[in-house]
């Protein structure tokens, strides 16, 4: 859009090319898209149906474009439906509001401007019914649904509809929600004046007729005599509305002690509707607690409802878009509900750069026999993320199990040699690689190939050797193989130290891997050898040799020693004062072999990071 005119004044159409540019940039920047919008909706003075073709189309683009990065706004969706009310007419809002239930269907207040549009501009109460039935079944449990159960009240009363405003109390006295005990009061005072019929079940009614029945009639006192009266239809009438009622009371008893043990998670929700920013720790435990307990209560419906619910407030949080997708799996049947949840979470709310909810997704299609969907959601995955380790060895595990070891070994080799994979992602790769032929095919000698014809590529690869070392201490050995074994983990070790540019804390706590192996696995010279380790590792730098050879231009420890600084004994830093003039920092080099960041110009150390 960035060479497209958006219609207006010369200043309006300016300002809407630079507030897209801005989005364009940096698209996940909700208040430049909030900017965008309100520059769109202000085009010409505000849009009608004689604004400019060209100002209609590129408000309709913005806000299409702003409603597929953030459907779950349902402010947002009336608006775009009352602008196209203003411009294009009836259908044309109607269209909007269909999109906006789609996308946030459990949003009570999207659904009740949508059905009070619909009273306003139709004239069909069966349509508008129809309407409000589909906004009830998305809508009609949440705890503060009383907004939508008024409207539709309030709409069965304009048809004087009094059998349907019953049926719909009767429905709504069931439900846990914040203002239960009006709607209890209402319908047991309605419930006085409608027929017995409508008030229960015609097998409950029949119940209390018969127990009634059964009683006998009522024994009246005469002045000394006792006269068996029989009971009229009237007094039977009234004897069941008085059951009736009692039976409603226990109704709204069991409806009273639901809300109540729902309203300790309500009371502590701060944001029931979407919004970009972060969640504080504490909605999220209520948030775990809430589904913690709905699920104890055992009421499907209702806890699947409580998890919608929960997922357009904690639409960004991955953990519980996996929570929702495990609990659908664990129900029988519900195998396209669990993808569906994928599906949502993969395509609008987990970002690509946290892969976690589709490689699960990815587990599900395989599950379900459907291996192809399963590589390409991997595929998917890695283009926009090409060296994600996990993604790839995962899809490597995936290739092993349904085409074999060599397929495994073909991907890694696949994005080994790939240009767009960095070094780092290429040792771990390499690790995983051996780690293949070791633990699947049983060939350690091929694994130990593949770590040796690489190591002089990765020598600053932390997760390369780490694997290499754990490779060489893992395997299994006899008192009779145990010396030839020592001596590829003593080289390993050794290539640790000397060769590889890894950081000395990393250094040292591999270095401490082999030596409890020395103690427990050792020769009898192994304490020997411990102790010089313990000195170059432990002991103050004046003693360890290795570093200070690391640490020479020349590789020599005699030249770190005759730069050690005899106030504080550690090693002195050559300054070239042609670096100097060209504002280098001299101390950079021994920072960086310690494993730490320099110091930056507020003086203030930085966290140590281990790549």
């Amino acid at each position: 859009m960035g060479d497209y005119g958006f219609g207006g004044t010369d200043e309006e159409n300016a300002e809407l090319k630079k507030l897209n540019a801005e989005v364009l940039e940096d698209p996940d920047n909700f208040e430049n898209w909030e900017k965008l919008v309100r520059a769109a909706e202000g085009l010409e003075g505000g849009l009608n149906r004689n604004s400019s073709p060209q100002s209609i189309v590129a408000t309709r683009e913005i806000y299409d474009r702003f409603l597929a990065k953030f459907p779950l706004l349902f402010g947002y969706w009336k608006k775009y439906a009352d602008l196209e009310f203003s411009i294009a007419g009836t259908e044309a809002a109607e269209l909007v509001y269909e999109r906006g239930v789609a996308s946030i269907t459990n949003s009570v207040d999207l659904w009740t401007n949508y059905c009070a549009f619909k009273v306003e501009t139709s004239h069909d109460s069966d349509v508008i019914r129809e309407l409000f039935e589909r906004g009830a079944s998305c809508v009609g449990l949440d705890f503060l649904a009383h907004p939508f159960w008024d409207k539709y009240l309030e709409f069965e009363e304009r048809l004087e509809a009094y059998d349907k405003i019953f049926a719909i109390l009767d429905r709504v006295v069931h439900i846990p929600m914040h203002q239960y005990a009006r709607y209890f009061e209402r319908y047991r005072q309605l419930a006085q004046s409608r027929p017995l019929t409508e008030l229960l079940p015609a097998d409950t009614l029949a119940q209390f007729r018969a127990e009634i029945e059964t009683e006998g009639p009522a024994t009246v006192q005469a002045g000394s005599q006792q006269i068996k009266a029989e009971r009229g239809e009237l007094e039977i009438e009234r004897e069941m509305r008085t059951r009736i009622d009692n039976f409603h009371l226990e109704i709204f008893a069991r409806t009273q002690t639901e809300t109540t043990k729902r309203w300790t998670y309500e009371s502590e929700v701060k944001r029931p509707y979407f919004h970009v920013t972060e969640l504080d720790e504490g909605q999220l435990v209520n948030w775990r607690k809430y589904l913690d307990f709905e699920e104890v209560e055992g009421d499907h419906l209702r806890t699947q409802f409580l998890y919608e619910r929960c997922l357009v407030t904690c639409a960004y949080y991955d953990e519980f878009w996996l929570r929702y997708a495990r609990y659908m799996l664990a129900q029988p049947g519900k195998e396209e509900e669990v993808r569906n949840i994928y599906q949502r979470a993969s395509m609008l709310y987990a970002p690509i750069s946290r892969p976690a909810v589709r490689l699960h997704y990815a587990y599900f299609e395989e599950m379900c026999t459907r291996v192809e969907v399963a590589k390409d959601i991997h595929q998917a995955i890695l283009v926009n993320l090409p060296g994600h380790i996990e993604t790839i060895v995962s899809l490597a595990n995936l290739s092993r199990r349904h085409g074999g070891l060599e397929a495994a070994i073909e991907v890694y080799k696949t994005f080994v040699e790939s240009n767009q994979c960095d070094i780092y992602a290429k040792a771990a790769l390499v690790a995983e690689w051996a780690r293949l032929l070791w633990k699947i095919k049983g060939s350690v000698d091929e694994a130990r190939q593949v770590f040796q014809k690489n190591q002089h590529w990765y020598l600053d690869s932390r997760p390369f050797w780490i694997n290499y070392l754990m490779f060489e201490l893992e395997q299994p050995t006899s008192a009779e193989t145990e010396p030839s074994q020592y001596q590829k983990i003593k080289q390993v070790h050794d290539d640790i130290r000397r060769k590889s540019h890894l950081p000395p804390q990393v250094i040292k706590d591999l270095t401490h891997y082999y030596m409890v192996y020395l103690l427990e696995r050792g020769t009898k010279d192994a304490a020997k050898e411990y102790l010089i380790l313990d000195r170059e590792v432990n002991g103050p730098f004046s003693v360890q040799s290795v570093m200070k050879a690391k640490l020479a231009e020349d590789g020599k420890e005699a030249t770190t020693q005759r730069r050690m600084m005899m106030d504080n004994g550690h090693p002195g830093v050559e300054v070239d004062e042609a670096a100097i003039r060209r504002g280098e920092n001299p101390y950079t080099k021994y920072y960086q072999q310690q494993g730490e960041q320099p110091l930056p110009s507020n003086g203030q150390p930085q966290p140590l990071r281990y790549q």
